[in-house]
C-alpha cells in the first residue's frame, strides 16, 4: 500500500499516519523529518540543505524528490509507504510520476481555516518531554503548566496565529491544486482517492480509513 496524505496543517493527517503505521506496519515518510535529520547528520544532502535554508530558500523539488526516492528503496518500503507532507506541488507529483513512483491511494482530509486556527494555536508544548496539550481539547491540569513535572509550557513559534495564516495561504496556493490532479488520475490509474471530514472524531477516522484498507487487501 502506497499512500500520499494530503491536508492543510492541522487537519489530523500526522494522527491518522501513525494509526496506519502501527495497523500495517507501513513506514511514514515526513520530507520535513527527512530535511531536519539530513542537516543533523552532516550528510552530503545535509550541507546542501542547510546552505540553501541559511540563505532563507526553498528547498529545491530535485533535492527533495531525490531524498523521497532514496527512502523508499529502502528495504522497509519493499511492502508500502505513507508519504505524510509530500507533495506539496503539482510539479512534485508529476515528477514522481514521471519516476515511477507508483501510488495506490490519495487520502484527502477536510477541514476548514478557522478549525485549522482553533486547533494549532490553542496547542501548548513541553519541551523536555514532548508532550503535547491542547487549551480546549486536551487542558493540562493546571493552566500552562506540564502534568507531570509542573514546569512552563510554551506555543511552539509555527503554531502563532500570524505564522498559521501564512502557512494556510501558501497550502491553498501551491498544495490545493493537488485535489484537481489527483482526481483526474484516478480516471487513468489505479489510484483511489478519498475524502476524509476531520471534524469526525479521531477513532471514527481511523474506522473508516480501516475500512478501505482492509477491503483492498
Amino acid at each position: 500500500m502506497r499512500i500520499i496524505l494530503l491536508g492543510a496543517p492541522g487537519s489530523g493527517k500526522g494522527t491518522q499516519a501513525q494509526f496506519i503505521f502501527k495497523q500495517y506496519g507501513i513506514p511514514i515518510i515526513s520530507t520535513g523529518e527527512m530535511l531536519r535529520t539530513e542537516v543533523q547528520c552532516n550528510s552530503k544532502h545535509g550541507k546542501k540543505i542547510k546552505k540553501i535554508i541559511d540563505t532563507g530558500n526553498l528547498v529545491t523539488d530535485d533535492l527533495v524528490i531525490a531524498l523521497v526516492q532514496e527512502r523508499i528503496h529502502q528495504k522497509d518500503c519493499h511492502k508500502g509507504f505513507l508519504l505524510d507532507g509530500f507533495p506539496r506541488t503539482l510539479s512534485q507529483a508529476h515528477t514522481i510520476k514521471s519516476y515511477g513512483i507508483k501510488i495506490d491511494y490519495v487520502f484527502k482530509f477536510c477541514i476548514s481555516d478557522e478549525l485549522v486556527i482553533q486547533r494549532i494555536t490553542g496547542r501548548r508544548i513541553h519541551d523536555k518531554s514532548g508532550r503535547i496539550y491542547h487549551i480546549k481539547f486536551n487542558p493540562p491540569k493546571i493552566p500552562n503548566k506540564d502534568d507531570l513535572t509542573g514546569e512552563t509550557l510554551r506555543i511552539r513559534e509555527d503554531d502563532r496565529e500570524e505564522i498559521i495564516y501564512k502557512r494556510l495561504s501558501a497550502y491553498h496556493k501551491i498544495t490545493k491544486p493537488l485535489i484537481s490532479y489527483y482526481h483526474q488520475e484516478t480516471q487513468k490509474d489505479k489510484i483511489k482517492y478519498y475524502q476524509f471530514d476531520s471534524t469526525k472524531s479521531v477513532t471514527q477516522i481511523h474506522e473508516d480509513i480501516t475500512h478501505i484498507l482492509d477491503d483492498k487487501m
